[in-house]
């Protein structure tokens, strides 16, 4: 643990805090609504240890308690995951340290938090110590937001009376404003926004957030240029 402290930066560390906290809270919000919906307690809590990707557990609780089939909805979640492929690719070899151990236990840390703090880093000791504090600090926060907030749901019925079915957009777009200052990112965001927009009648649930993801390549061939 010293030797993260010494490889990382404090406001590195910060930062990876408020992320984690961050998750802490939308894990509340994945808790309650699950709850809510009629599920039992051991199911957001068992999916949020060994599924650990909320958009995906979010898509498979809203797709089961609308009626949907839970086959479908897990084939909906894997679709929604498909992201951790270029995230994979886009990582330097190394980053998990050595050993099959450590590298399935990394594949399964692998998440948004993990993998942009890893890749903001300048060498691979950094993008090591940050990979492994965000990953794992979001494997004890996720889980620990989920129980929590089964346990107030299974109380509180009605999760939208207190704004607890809002928290999850809301703490994604308290994220997502910050790196908006950038001219490029506001672009590919508009961009990436218009195409899920537009694909939505026409594409299963998930894909249109997939296919989203081509604007960003407008902001390679920016760094192209520059």
């Amino acid at each position: 643990m010293s030797s993260i402290y010494r490889t990382l930066a404090r406001g590195t560390l910060r930062d990876i805090a408020l992320a984690c906290l961050a998750v802490w809270f939308i894990g509340l919000s994945y808790g309650a609504i699950a709850v809510a919906s009629g599920f039992p307690l051991w199911v957001p809590a068992v999916q949020s240890v060994l599924v650990l990707a909320g958009a995906s557990e979010f898509l498979f609780i809203g797709i089961v308690a609308a009626g949907g089939n839970p086959l479908a909805a897990a084939a909906a979640g894997l679709l929604v995951n498909a992201r951790h492929l270029p995230y994979g690719l886009a990582l330097p070899d190394g980053v998990t340290g050595p050993g099959p151990t450590r590298r399935l236990l990394g594949s399964h840390v692998m998440n948004d938090e993990s993998v942009v703090f890893a890749l903001a880093q300048e060498d691979l000791p950094r993008k090591r110590a940050a990979y492994w504090t965000c990953g794992l600090g979001v494997l004890l926060c996720w889980p620990a937001g989920a129980v929590l907030g089964a346990l107030i749901g299974s109380v509180i019925q009605n999760t939208s009376a207190f704004g607890l079915d809002a928290m999850f957009p809301a703490v994604i777009l308290a994220l997502i404003v910050p790196a908006l200052r950038d001219r490029r990112l506001r672009r590919a965001a508009a961009i990436g926004a218009a195409i899920a927009l537009a694909a939505t009648p026409f594409l299963p649930a998930g894909l249109p957030e997939l296919l989203a993801l081509l604007a960003l390549l407008t902001t390679i061939k920016d760094r192209k240029t520059t």
